[in-house]
């Protein structure tokens, strides 16, 4: 859990880079999109790096003069199977759809946000749903390997798997799970869903 101390009586600027530093904590990077883009230019420019270079020494070209390629992209795509057109135009496309889709999605981490009156509290979900666990299994009275949550941006799931020979209430269950969310005061706030096995475990 990561904590970022935001006093209301600060300046109006001050509140908004603590909150672009929230955001930061909740929003994941860009720095793998990033890093592939930076890779995919940088062996480009070496190999136009290294042509140019074996022609300037008059050596054999690695694989074709610049001007042969130029030529061959001239004459596409009369001299290029449509096989082979189709499937490099696909490619490119997919990269360009990766590339503008990181760009443009804000992404976000496993993590939810909760205010507070002198800050703002940014909380792993595996750490709220192991609150909601310890609700969720002491409302139904199992141990900790019954219980199963899984938290995501909107959505809470609780799967349980009851004592064989004691029933329990699985709208007890999700109103006590909503009632610590409530409580968790997260945004934003989830919907919460209660699966009971139909199979239970022999108690101990």
């Amino acid at each position: 859990m990561s904590h970022l101390d935001v006093d209301s009586d600060r300046p109006a600027h001050e509140r908004l880079a603590d909150e672009r530093l929230a955001n930061r904590e909740l929003r994941s990077s860009r720095a793998t999109a990033a890093v592939i883009a930076a890779v995919l230019v940088s062996l480009v420019s070496l190999y136009l790096l290294l042509e140019a270079a074996l022609k300037a020494l008059g050596q054999q070209p690695w694989l074709a003069l610049p001007e042969q390629v130029a030529s061959w992209l001239h004459q596409l795509p009369g001299n290029t199977s449509p096989v082979i057109l189709g499937a490099c135009g696909a490619l490119i496309l997919l990269l360009g759809l990766f590339f503008f889709l990181q760009g443009v999605l804000p992404g976000h981490l496993h993590r939810h946000r909760i205010p507070g009156r002198r800050g703002v509290v940014v909380v792993d979900d595996e750490v709220l749903a192991a609150s909601l666990a310890r609700r969720a299994r002491t409302e139904a009275q199992v141990t900790r390997e019954q219980v199963l949550v899984v938290v995501s941006r909107a959505l809470v799931e609780v799967r349980l798997r009851p004592t064989s020979g004691t029933p329990v209430n699985a709208d007890a269950i999700q109103l006590a799970v909503e009632d610590e969310v409530r409580r968790a005061r997260i945004s934003p706030v989830p919907q919460v869903r209660v699966f009971v096995s139909s199979s239970g475990v022999v108690g101990q």
